[in-house]
């Protein structure tokens, strides 16, 4: 094990641990933990122990392997990943057709995290950076997420940006009556809510009814909308609906 491991504190420790025993693919032995990682036996075990009681280790005759709370970790992991191999070739399709920028983007830990993008050809173009994190209460993205999570995720994501002091209290009447809106027509529209001078429309991918595991927004310049954002609308949402049949049927 490197120094800057031995260095760091226990949560770098554990980490490594479960990262060696899924590395190695394999029940492993404590001797041969000790020799991939270069932990002292008491450190190793105390690692072991911890990740025993959280379920994210098993021993079975004096080895160890991944617990069963890895399993909902790759379960989560095996859906993301299907869900972007489902979204790309539709967003590739929308954004030619519109020659916009088109992004699919997700919740985690109460902020907007993207998760694929297709960039417009044009050089004055709009983005967001894959895997930045960005809060959940502006934008196209995030209202639509918000729109349509199931209720009490939305309640406890409301009660995140109020206490966090990212939204004032007199202000989450009205974003509840906005979200409220988004759902009823069944998409959200914004317009340098983020970042000056770009539009967007966002979409739900659903795969079960009511409850968005995602977004599908397209973004550009506004000065480029026009007479297009009908259009827009429209191809958005549909490209929104196609993914989310196909999620759905399996």
């Amino acid at each position: 094990m490197s120094d800057e491991f031995v260095a760091k504190g226990g949560a770098d420790r554990v980490l490594f641990v479960l990262a060696t025993l899924a590395k190695l693919e394999r029940s492993v032995t404590p001797a041969e933990l000790i020799a991939e990682t270069g932990l002292s036996k008491s450190t190793l075990y105390r690692q072991l122990a911890l990740l025993k009681r959280w379920g994210f280790v098993m021993e079975s005759n004096g080895a160890y392997l991944p617990g069963p709370m890895c399993l909902p970790l790759a379960w989560g992991f095996d859906q993301l990943s299907y869900l972007v191999q489902e979204a790309h070739g539709e967003l590739e399709t929308l954004a030619r057709n519109t020659g916009e920028s088109v992004g699919l983007l997700a919740t985690a830990n109460n902020q907007v995290v993207c998760l694929d993008m297709v960039e417009s050809p044009s050089s004055l173009r709009c983005s967001f950076v894959k895997g930045r994190g960005l809060p959940l209460w502006k934008g196209a993205s995030a209202k639509t997420l918000l729109a349509f999570m199931d209720n009490d995720r939305r309640a406890a994501a409301l009660r995140h940006l109020e206490h966090s002091g990212l939204v004032q209290q007199q202000d989450i009447v009205a974003l509840k009556k906005t979200l409220e809106d988004i759902r009823a027509q069944g998409y959200c529209i914004s317009d340098s809510e983020v970042d000056e001078g770009v539009w967007g429309i966002g979409a739900p991918i659903f795969q079960q009814y009511g409850h968005a595991i995602a977004a599908i927004t397209l973004m550009a310049p506004n000065t480029r909308i026009h007479n297009r954002e009908r259009q827009f609308i429209d191809m958005t949402s549909a490209i929104a609906a196609r993914i989310s049949s196909r999620l759905q049927s399996h």
